[in-house]
């Protein structure tokens, strides 16, 4: 059974799970699914047309969903979805900005860490497994993979894709793609700086596979040659896995967009 605090407003096209606990001035919009085992602290806010899974906590003044920042754009303005997966915990003053697109959707997986003050702009892919920490401020149409770990006041610009497990340290600004399994620091641009140890540990593989990730780095990063030559050079192998030829790939696809944006090449 939920429990749902009298100074809660609920749409009346809202639709509640099963044992949903729903905190004081809690607002829920119309038309806006929250899945059974949700808790939503003291003056959440949840926007029109949005889709939560189950067993997620949403901490005191997150707001979820309500209209993207954009110029000219107002409370009436029709957007698109958001759509949050399972297990996931959104902490205090976390803001989720829909699509700006009618028929677009902004994504958030399963079992993801946001902490106090994180901004996920409108039309972003957040996997599964990620934990973005404090006051970081992820712009639209990122995309952010299974395992990556951002750590404090990491910036992120426009269409960049973070790379699955790898590790951003705190204050980088990240202009560009980040390939998997890597720590990168610094800002305009960041720097790759070593493979994330401790996200080979979190992703499970075997040793076998860490090895591989490990040779490949070397041979993209460790080389006097250029980056794209070298990563053409690890895909032209045979046999490689698919994490060398993940990391690779990333490389040659944000060598397509001149400021090494993959996903800014499909920009209309």
């Amino acid at each position: 059974m939920s429990k749902i605090h009298q100074t809660a407003v609920i749409a009346k096209s809202a639709e509640i799970g099963d044992d949903v606990t729903i905190g004081a001035n809690c607002f829920i919009d119309s038309s806006t699914i929250i899945g059974s085992g949700c808790v939503l602290d003291a003056n959440v806010v949840i926007g029109k047309n949005i889709k939560v899974g189950s067993d997620n906590i949403f901490y005191a003044s997150s707001v979820i969903g309500r209209n993207p920042q954009m110029l000219g754009a107002n409370l009436d303005t029709p957007f698109g979805k958001l759509e949050i997966g399972n297990g996931n915990t959104i902490r205090e003053h976390v803001t989720i900005h829909p699509s700006i697109y009618a028929d677009g959707i902004t994504k958030v997986g399963d079992n993801n860490m946001i902490m106090i003050g994180v901004h996920i702009g409108h039309d972003c892919v957040i996997e599964d497994k990620a934990v973005i920490s404090n006051s970081t401020q992820v712009s639209g149409h990122c995309k952010i993979e299974t395992g990556v770990w951002l750590s404090g006041t990491v910036q992120i610009h426009q269409f960049v894709t973070i790379g699955k497990w790898s590790y951003a340290a705190g204050f980088s600004g990240l202009n560009r793609d980040v390939p998997p399994y890597v720590i990168v620091s610094g800002h305009y641009p960041p720097e790759v700086r070593s493979i994330n140890k401790r996200g080979l540990m979190r992703s499970g593989l075997s040793e076998r596979q860490q090895k591989e990730i490990f040779r490949t780095f070397k041979k993209l990063f460790r080389q006097e040659s250029p980056l794209l030559e070298n990563a053409k050079a690890v895909l032209a192998e045979d046999g490689i896995d698919e994490n060398a030829r993940a990391m690779a790939q990333t490389i040659i696809n944000s060598s397509k967009h001149r400021y090494g944006r993959y996903l800014e090449t499909f920009r209309s």
